[in-house]
């Protein structure tokens, strides 16, 4: 078996050098969700139900200076006893990579449907957050967020 050396010249390494970076440039901003990635996601997760806005308390920077660390905070206005309280609340990011950032689980042993944490943004876009309730009914809060430096690698 012989092999061949395969010679590349210069024209052609600068060509192949050229297409490489710019799709390493371009390839991050065509892997991002859209809002109809989003509306998928819950079509896929509740179907046709209704969505109703109030009795979420969505709490994020309208202006994130880095995109890396943008603090959240969700409050859920619900008793949480047996009968009434909050199962799961979503958020979702409609210019992340993938739009389902996080879900949290509630039970009315939680006593409380409220949680904090820090989300990654790739660039500036609408945060989204639905609360699912127990009786099957569904609210949700919506905030734009610009982010100056995005958190994934924009």
């Amino acid at each position: 078996m012989e092999f061949k050396e395969a010679r590349w010249t210069r024209r052609q390494t600068l060509a192949a050098g050229a297409i490489a970076a710019f799709a390493a440039a371009l390839a991050p901003r065509l892997a991002l969700a859209t809002e109809a990635d989003v509306a998928g996601e819950l079509k896929k997760l509740y179907g046709d139900k209704s969505f109703a806005e109030g009795r979420i308390k969505l709490d994020i920077p309208q202006i994130a200076e880095n995109g890396l660390v943008v603090p959240l905070n969700i409050d859920v206005e619900s008793p949480m006893t047996e009968a009434d309280h909050v199962k799961a609340v979503h958020v979702f990011a409609d210019g992340n990579p993938l739009p389902q950032v996080l879900t949290y689980q509630f039970t009315p042993e939680s006593g409380k449907a409220s949680a904090s944490t820090r989300i990654r943004l790739a660039q500036t876009q609408n945060v989204i957050c639905v609360a699912e309730m127990s009786d099957g009914k569904l609210f949700t809060a919506k905030a734009n967020v610009k982010v100056t430096i995005g958190g994934c690698g924009g």
